[in-house]
């Protein structure tokens, strides 16, 4: 791996570094963000599951997204 692409890969990493801190700094915000219809939350006596499946399938759509369209360049 030359230093062009070494640098670039770096870039890369601190631009989703940098975009994945603001979204936790967003986290409070987005209020259903993580309560989207088809997240599952179970509750009983002493016992809760919480599996965001919907919010899941979300995430990886627009990663998806986001990693194809820097793919391309």
């Amino acid at each position: 791996m030359d230093m062009n692409s070494l640098g670039k890969t770096l870039i890369l990493f601190g631009i989703l570094l940098t975009l994945f801190g603001l979204v936790i700094m967003l986290g409070g915000k987005l209020s259903w963000f993580g309560r989207l219809p088809g997240d599952i939350y179970v509750e009983k006596k002493g016992f809760s599951l919480y599996f965001p499946i919907t919010t899941s399938i979300l995430i990886s759509i627009i990663l998806s997204i986001v990693f194809i369209l820097l793919r391309r360049r």
